[in-house]
């Protein structure tokens, strides 16, 4: 065989400096995105805000809560997208759905802002896994490891202590607990539960497609000679492997665009801060609507004096705002991205939950983000992310995105009752209840399975306490 040159065309996914950043945009808060928008207005000198924004001062939503659906065609004022660049046209900013319940009156009005409850990296991890199909056995090594996971992601502790943690009682040996923190790792951010820098790189590098340029060697590297890299540099590690320096260099870009503390990205808020909604939901003519709301659209463009002097500049001069430039389009298209992602998972979510909406808690359907993912085609760390420290403003009032997933229990119909739906079925038997005699734990567990739910007397105990419901013998009023 002859040595030839030749050309293939295939697509292909690496983490870009774009890529990065609209990941980072995605998982931000209403508030943090604010902060992250005005620091990059300060910062470069082609963005500016439009006089729309300045303004509106705030940027908040409709003072009465009712839309008519001019702010919802909207898109972020950038400026004309080259061609295969993404656009918004008019109306992909909102959805339409069908009620599911009686009518009732059209245009409600949402509630009022909330206050936000704070969430730390365990709150995070503790949601996944209430989601998770894990035996409850599992659940409970699973929640050991989540305690004992550390604000920067990393698990710390040895698998002996987490043994002696769970009791001689409990008996799980090493190979038990390492499958569990196995299904943790899965949990979004991607490389938490790791316990060192090499297996979290790993952990985020095996999410990446396989055809990601250096993905293998930069798996090498993570295994070990990723510690000597400072000191011998990319040409040692290439002479010690014998492979092109290009090729370790490719390898070294990619495990420096990964997240060597993944647990940082999720941050709480004090429990003092109010909340903006990021979506708002509401009812019109019979149909459920969903639109970004108007704090999430910010109203920034490219600063046309200065991008007609690069024209005019001289080369060295044109290079640095050139470069600006390019940061611009990029922030403007990972916001396009961001509000794009956001609204395609709500359009998913009020699909699914349409008669959560209309009823409430007790009809609220189990719902993973398994589920979600697989239906709108993105991963499940991309829809965590999305939900995450996101509050969607309904008639309801102010909710998280986080309250339209739930857990689920077989019932004797063959259908589910998501875990909300039972806790709201337990607090309505026991304001029914007759407060000299109210019902046991048994009880309740009895009544839900004479309507097709059956649940364990365990189980009513766990959720009845979750909703800070005292016991039958704390609730007995003469």
């Amino acid at each position: 065989m002859k040595p030839r040159l030749q050309a293939t065309l295939g697509q292909q996914l690496v983490m870009t400096p774009q890529l990065r950043q609209a990941i980072r945009l995605l998982q931000l808060s209403a508030a943090e995105l604010e902060v992250e928008i005005a620091e990059a207005v300060e910062s470069n000198p082609l963005l500016d805000w439009t006089e729309s924004a300045v303004a509106a001062g705030d940027g908040g939503d409709h003072a009465d809560g009712v839309h008519d659906g001019s702010a919802t065609e909207e898109s972020y004022e950038t400026e004309t997208l080259a061609p295969g660049e993404m656009d918004w046209g008019p109306g992909d900013g909102e959805a339409w759905y069908e009620r599911t319940g009686p009518a009732d009156a059209d245009d409600d009005a949402p509630g009022a802002e909330q206050v936000a409850e704070a969430e730390t990296l365990q709150d995070h991890l503790l949601w996944q896994l209430h989601l998770s199909p894990l035996s409850p056995r599992d659940r409970i090594i699973a929640v050991t490891l989540i305690e004992a996971i550390e604000d920067d992601g990393y698990l710390r502790e040895s698998l002996d202590s987490i043994a002696e943690t769970l009791g001689s009682e409990f008996h799980a040996q090493q190979d038990e607990i390492l499958t569990v923190l196995h299904q943790v790792q899965r949990f979004d951010p991607v490389g938490v539960g790791a316990r060192t820098l090499g297996e979290c790189l790993r952990l985020q590098l095996s999410t990446l497609p396989d055809d990601t340029p250096g993905k293998a060697l930069a798996h090498q590297l993570a295994n070990g000679p990723l510690e000597r890299l400072p000191k011998v540099g990319a040409a040692g590690i290439a002479a010690e492997l014998k492979l092109e320096v290009g090729e370790v260099e490719t390898a070294v870009q990619l495990l420096r665009s990964l997240d060597p503390k993944p647990g940082l990205q999720v941050g709480g808020i004090t429990s003092d801060t109010y909340v903006a909604p990021d979506v708002v939901i509401w009812r019109q003519h019979g149909l459920w609507r969903v639109s970004l709301a108007d704090s999430m659209r910010p109203r920034i463009n490219i600063h046309r004096g200065y991008e007609s002097m690069i024209r005019r500049a001289s080369a060295s001069d044109a290079h640095y705002l050139r470069g600006h430039l390019q940061e611009a389009r990029w922030l403007l298209k990972s916001l396009e991205a961001r509000g794009e992602t956001l609204l395609k998972v709500m359009r998913c979510l009020l699909r699914q939950q349409a008669a959560f909406l209309e009823f409430g808690d007790s009809a609220l359907r189990p719902l993973t983000l398994r589920e979600v993912a697989a239906e709108i085609g993105l991963h499940e760390s991309t829809v965590s992310r999305a939900v995450a420290r996101k509050y969607a403003r309904t008639p309801r009032g102010t909710i998280p995105l986080r309250s339209f997933f739930a857990s689920g229990i077989e019932t004797g119909t063959g259908g589910e009752a998501s875990s909300t739906a039972i806790q709201a079925m337990i607090r309505q038997l026991i304001e029914a209840e007759n407060p000299r005699k109210p019902l046991s734990d048994a009880r309740l567990a009895e009544t839900l399975k004479a309507t097709g739910v059956p649940v364990a007397r365990r189980t009513v105990a766990k959720y009845r306490e979750a909703m800070s419901i005292p016991s039958s013998q704390d609730r007995v009023r003469i």
